[in-house]
């Protein structure tokens, strides 16, 4: 907490240089339907195309590689599911082992991904808390450090390469941006957007779904306030309190967060299928129907970024959306 915004920035743009050849440098999307709905240029960093299938590949290949160098032969690592997937690819290209401490309700896909990329998995609880405690006692028993999803220096740093990018990228075509969005959970994603845009003008805006809203209370407060995460099936969003580095970084920087419901996330979900040709996750999707929030504007000059973090989705999930209904979406955020 001692390291300043600035030495952080320069950390995003240090990752960046040491990421390039090593992650996909994932195109930048854009449909006139969707620029019509948001009155708005609307460019999406397609980072469901990423390696591991998310923005977190960018996060863990940067901390895992660091402790590689440092001498470590292992890593652990706890989530709900996108940032333990990435945290064992990156423990695999370095050789190291990985133990990844996921809820018992995980999405299968991201199980898989895990256990196919080599890891252990360790089931505990539905809670942060619970996955904490686990992975700090796997921690103390094996001397490998923990990854951790949001309040650690690095993985700030890789996932707001991201953000870089989409910045780079619209400014190279003629569009630079004027806001940048970006999902929140436990708000690493975001605190690296924030440090990529430093300096820019950039407007950067959170989006979490409702009843997740620990970073819209804790900036309303001034300290970081815990929720009880409501039922969404925005499964990747659902921390119960913003990480303490993160929130450290946003608070005097981030514009404000947007709260979307499930039906919203499912429209913005459906969109990006039919109209990119691109399956992104419902915890990526909630970007884009933040952005469609801030649509009131409706000015046809401004140029909105959005980061769609993650593509790992269920098959089932992907058919209750395409054919919605209330009842569908109720009992997913149920099971959430």
């Amino acid at each position: 907490m001692t390291r300043t915004v600035g030495q952080v920035r320069a950390d995003v743009e240090e990752a960046s240089r040491w990421l390039a050849g090593r992650v996909v440098r994932t195109p930048v999307l854009r449909s006139p339907v969707i620029d019509e709905l948001a009155g708005a240029r609307v460019l999406l960093k397609a980072e469901n195309l990423q390696n591991g299938g998310s923005y977190k590949m960018r996060g863990a290949l940067r901390a895992v590689g660091r402790l590689a160098m440092a001498g470590h032969t292992g890593v652990i690592a706890q989530s709900t599911g996108n940032h333990a997937v990435a945290v064992a690819l990156a423990a695999r290209q370095h050789g190291l082992a990985a133990t990844v401490v996921l809820p018992v309700d995980a999405a299968s896909t991201k199980v898989d991904r895990a256990r196919a990329a080599g890891a252990r998995v360790v089931f505990a609880g539905t809670s942060v808390e619970e996955r904490v405690a686990v992975a700090n006692g796997l921690s103390d028993e094996s001397g490998h450090p923990v990854v951790d999803a949001y309040d650690h220096p690095d993985v700030i740093a890789g996932q707001g390469t991201a953000s870089l990018e989409l910045i780079e990228d619209a400014e190279r075509a003629g569009t630079p941006l004027d806001a940048l969005v970006v999902p929140v959970g436990g708000g690493g994603g975001v605190a690296g957007a924030c440090l990529a845009a430093a300096g820019s003008g950039i407007e950067v805006y959170g989006v979490e779904p409702v009843g997740c809203d620990s970073l819209a209370r804790s900036l309303a407060a001034g300290v970081r306030v815990p929720v009880t995460p409501a039922p969404t099936i925005a499964d990747g969003l659902r921390p119960s309190c913003v990480g303490e580095l993160p929130f450290a970084i946003v608070w005097d920087t981030l514009r404000g967060v947007v709260r979307v419901d499930d039906e919203e996330i499912a429209a913005a979900f459906r969109l990006i299928l039919t109209e990119l040709k691109v399956l992104a996750e419902p915890s990526g999707a909630a970007g884009l129907a933040g952005a469609l929030r801030l649509a009131p504007a409706r000015d046809r000059q401004r140029t909105v970024g959005v980061v769609l973090t993650g593509g790992n989705v269920e098959e089932a999930l992907v058919a209750r959306l395409m054919a919605p209904r209330s009842a569908d979406l109720a009992e997913e955020g149920a099971a959430a």
